[in-house]
C-alpha cells in the first residue's frame, strides 16, 4: 500500500479544498503539475465531505483510473456538486464542510466472508450488474458487525440484504483514509 507523509496528506487536503472552491466560485479545473512520483501514481480514490456528523457527499474511483492527485481533484468537485443523495455544496456552505480523502488499494476477490476483516477492509458486492461499494470507515463509524457490513453492501448494491447469504461476488480492498477533521485545514 502507498505511504503518505503527514505534509503530502495534508497538501491533498489543500489540494481538494482548493479544488472545490475555484470549481464553485469559477466553475474552472485545472491540473497542476507536480513532480512527486507518489501523487503521479494511479490509484482507486474517494473523497467524502461532512457537514457537521452529517455526510454531504461521498464519490470516488474505486479502481486505479487516474493520478492520485487528478483522481483528488475530480472526486472533490464530484463529492460537492454531483452526488445525486444531495443539494450540491455551495461555496458558502465550505467552511462547514470537512473533507476526508481515501486512497484505496486495488479490489482483491475473497472466496469466503471470513476474510473480510471489519476495520481493515471496505468491500464491493456484486450480482449481476448490480454492484455496491462501502470504505472500510463506514462499519466502525456506524458500529456494524461483518454480517450487518455485508447486508449494508448489499443494501448499496440495491439487493436484498441478505443476498450475501445466497451468493454474490465480494471484493474487499484496503484504504489510507486522513481528513481535515484529525490533520486540521
Amino acid at each position: 500500500m502507498m505511504e503518505l507523509t503527514v505534509a503530502e496528506k495534508r497538501e491533498l487536503l489543500i489540494l481538494a479544498r482548493e479544488t472545490i472552491m475555484t470549481y464553485l466560485e469559477k466553475r474552472s479545473k485545472k491540473y497542476p503539475t507536480t513532480a512527486n512520483p507518489k501523487y503521479l501514481e494511479k490509484t482507486g480514490v474517494f473523497v467524502t465531505l461532512h457537514q457537521g456528523k452529517e455526510l454531504r457527499g461521498c464519490i470516488g474511483y474505486p479502481l486505479p483510473y487516474k493520478p492520485l492527485y487528478q483522481a483528488v481533484m475530480d472526486n472533490a468537485i464530484s463529492a460537492a456538486t454531483e452526488d445525486p443523495r444531495f443539494q450540491a455544496v455551495t461555496a458558502a456552505d465550505m467552511a462547514d464542510i470537512d473533507i476526508e480523502i481515501s486512497v484505496l488499494t486495488p479490489p482483491q476477490e475473497v472466496s469466503k466472508i471470513d476474510q473480510v476483516t471489519v476495520g481493515r477492509d471496505g468491500i464491493v458486492i456484486t450480482k449481476g450488474w448490480m454492484k455496491g461499494l462501502l470504505l472500510p470507515q463506514v462499519p466502525v463509524e456506524q458500529g456494524w458487525d461483518r454480517e450487518q457490513f455485508l447486508s449494508h453492501g448489499c443494501l448499496k448494491a440495491g439487493l436484498p440484504p441478505d443476498e450475501w447469504q445466497r451468493g454474490v461476488h465480494i471484493e474487499t480492498f484496503q484504504a489510507i483514509v486522513f481528513g481535515e477533521k484529525k490533520l486540521g485545514r
